[in-house]
């Protein structure tokens, strides 16, 4: 250990000095200009001046030379060299016409030139149009970009827009290539008589799907059979992507750029074009369907016996809602009722022994909003997960860990089979001490003393505080002293799950690490493995691009909430405390789960507040009134940015006795 890290410490001090050395890094641009590199194998960022940016923009991976360092190593300068992978290639602007050609101006706050536009490519955009444009070359920085119109926006749909300019901010892009759409064109359509003697054929097995009302790729389905043992034949399909996106193809490059399906409140931005995620693939009813599947041989307590792993032709009898199975569940009567109680049955059984044996229970609301005809949010409505859900959560918990653990038996020269595992490390020690000494001030004990110790803590906790005022905060800081799950080869367990083998096998429509999963696999089944040299970097892009559909997800959810609290400007509604800063606190409204800030510079008149870190809370110097996570407070909603996507709330002095008064709505005008 010690002979590695002075090896570590020798080659970043030879990184330090200025030379040839070219070193990889992702590009931030600041808002004044200024570039930054935050590179591999360097500790300190690499300053990078505006003209030393080649043709690099903000977010993309480059190679870059050190030219100068100053402080004892401290601080560096450099200059790029080399592209190597735009984070986007799509933007959203102005066009500018002029005599022969036009200019694009981007609407962004990172700076970036006017790209060139050829008449030829600006179709049917007229000067001053705000339109979605695609890079297409930029040799040398000495040139100007040259690009091509994708779409003219219509001025009205300012929805539309800010959905788009969200995907793209993120580096997805809002269309396929021709190539990419060409490949995708050309895959038949019919099930060749040879593909089905390759294959399993359970096409005679009851069959069904199960998924959200607007749904439309769907990638898993449920087959249930009884066996003259007593026991149950349970089957996890799942739509056999990777056989009709074969590697290396432009329709495979870029499913593997984007890394993931975006789902925003109003649209999907699919990794796939939608002849494959919506129809070719797509485990529709009362059709033969290609699949890969994970049969499990099961006893009515739960408990496998057995399973086979491989490729499947099925036939879904009916395509279910989980509305419509939760009702059946409930009412114990319906279409399938004998079927769908016993998978019930047994995935509850499946998820009582998950938590047993250390999985975390983690509950998570998701929100939703109910748009008019135009786009607009006229209701937002919190999913939670019931029964239903937790029937095709349990069962693809099941199917991922069993190949998981199927192929970490592997060894290739007596090395583990490179594998794209899903791992979760153990919680944050610097963030769960100050997480323990919280809990405790509400009576909840926290043993540290060990991953299990932690494990078995947060679920009594989480038992204990159900339905307690205390619930909200301390499930939202338990969550945030988790390491996030990722992708990578370097299999260390899901700490979260409490098992030591995952991986990602169930929704290769929407995530292609699912798809590396199936080639993977499928080459173990037929014992042709071709170990991948490159997939760490792979998975490594993967969990990117999974950060990036994130953050994407969640400024959409953003974009929605201000856009329906909009309506509510003046208005004082009851809500939680759901974030503290030295700046002000974040509340979440009670009734809408809509987030805004009240600033601490509006708390001046009633008190001068400091922010205390340990207890999560904003405390007053003369009054001694506390804001601390959690606590119940009202709120004024004071402005809404749809630009910045922000709400901003103000504190309600009197607002504990709003409560009192009868007959009042919890949102109402003040007089």
């Amino acid at each position: 250990m010690g002979r590695k890290n002075s090896q570590k410490r020798k080659k970043k001090e030879k990184l330090r000095q200025p030379g040839d050395q070219l070193l990889k890094g992702a590009l931030e641009i600041t808002r004044s200009g200024v570039g930054f590199v935050i590179a591999d194998d360097v500790d300190v960022d690499i300053l990078i001046r505006p003209g030393d940016f080649n043709t690099a923009l903000h977010g993309d991976k480059v190679r870059v030379v050190i030219k100068e360092v100053r402080s004892g190593g401290r601080r560096m300068q450099g200059v790029i060299k080399e592209v190597l992978q735009r984070k986007r290639t799509e933007f959203i602007g102005r066009l500018e016409m002029n005599k022969g050609f036009a200019f694009f101006i981007a609407e962004m706050d990172k700076p970036m030139p006017d790209i060139f536009i050829p008449l030829e490519n600006i179709n049917g955009a007229k000067d001053n149009d705000r339109v979605v444009v695609r890079l297409l070359n930029w040799e040398n920085n000495e040139k100007r970009p040259t690009g091509e119109v994708m779409s003219v926006l219509e001025e009205e749909s300012g929805n539309d827009a800010a959905m788009k300019g969200i995907l793209l901010e993120e580096g997805f892009p809002l269309s396929f290539s021709d190539d990419a759409l060409e490949v995708a064109a050309r895959i038949p359509d019919i099930i060749s008589g040879e593909e089905i003697k390759r294959r399993k054929d359970v096409r005679d097995i009851l069959t069904f799907t199960i998924d959200p009302v607007d749904a439309k790729d769907f990638d898993d389905a449920i087959s249930l059979r009884k066996l003259k043992t007593g026991n149950y034949e349970i089957g996890v399909h799942i739509a056999d992507v990777s056989h009709f996106v074969e590697p290396d193809t432009s329709l495979d490059k870029e499913a593997f750029q984007r890394g993931t399906s975006v789902y925003l409140p109003d649209r999907v931005n699919p990794m796939l074009p939608e002849h494959i995620s919506n129809f070719l693939c797509s485990l529709r009813p009362r059709e033969d369907k290609l699949t890969f599947s994970v049969i499990f041989q099961v006893t009515p307590k739960g408990e496998v016996k057995q399973f086979w792993l491989g490729k499947t032709l099925i036939h879904s009898d009916h395509r279910f809602t989980y509305e419509e199975v939760q009702a059946i569940i409930e009412e114990k009567a319906g279409l399938y009722a004998e079927e769908i109680l016993i998978l019930n049955e047994i995935a509850q059984r499946l998820r009582k022994k998950r938590f047993n044996a250390g999985a975390i229970n983690f509950s998570s609301q998701e929100v939703r909003f109910k748009l008019n005809d135009k786009g607009d949010p006229v209701g937002i409505m919190v999913k939670e997960s019931k029964e239903a859900h937790q029937l095709i959560e349990e069962l693809m918990l099941l199917a991922n860990r069993t190949v998981a653990e199927n192929i970490t038996k592997l060894k290739i020269n007596n090395k583990p089979l490179p594998f794209p595992y899903r791992i979760h490390d153990d919680p944050d020690e610097e963030k769960l001490v100050p997480f323990a000494a919280f809990a405790k001030k509400f009576g909840h004990k926290f043993d540290t003393s060990s991953p299990d110790a932690i494990a078995a803590s947060f679920n009594q906790l989480l038992k204990d505080v159900h339905g307690r005022p205390e619930q909200h905060v301390l499930e939202q800081l338990g969550i945030r002293t988790m390491a996030k799950a990722k992708y990578t080869s370097k299999n260390i367990g899901h700490y979260g799950l409490g098992v030591e083998n995952y991986c990602h096998f169930t929704s290769p429509i929407r995530r292609y690490p699912d798809v590396m999963v199936h080639r993977i696999l499928f080459e173990v089944l037929n014992n042709k493995i071709q170990p991948d040299k490159k997939l760490e970097d792979k998975c490594k892009h993967c969990s990117e691009r999974e950060r990036a559909a994130m953050e994407a997800e969640r400024a959409g959810n953003k974009y929605m909430q201000v856009l329906y609290m909009k309506n509510y400007l003046g208005e004082e509604f009851e809500g939680v405390i759901s974030g503290v800063a030295s700046f002000g606190f974040w509340v979440e409204t009670v009734e809408h789960k809509c987030e805004g800030l009240v600033s601490i510079n509006s708390l001046l008149e009633y008190d001068e507040f400091r922010h205390e870190e340990t207890e999560y809370c904003l405390s007053g110097r003369r009054s001694g009134k506390k804001f601390r996570m959690g606590d119940k407070v009202w709120i004024k909603v004071v402005a809404a940015n749809l630009t910045k996507r922000q709400l901003d709330y103000e504190w309600v002095v009197a607002g504990e006795f709003a409560a009192e008064k009868s007959g009042k709505e919890k949102g109402r005008k003040r007089k």
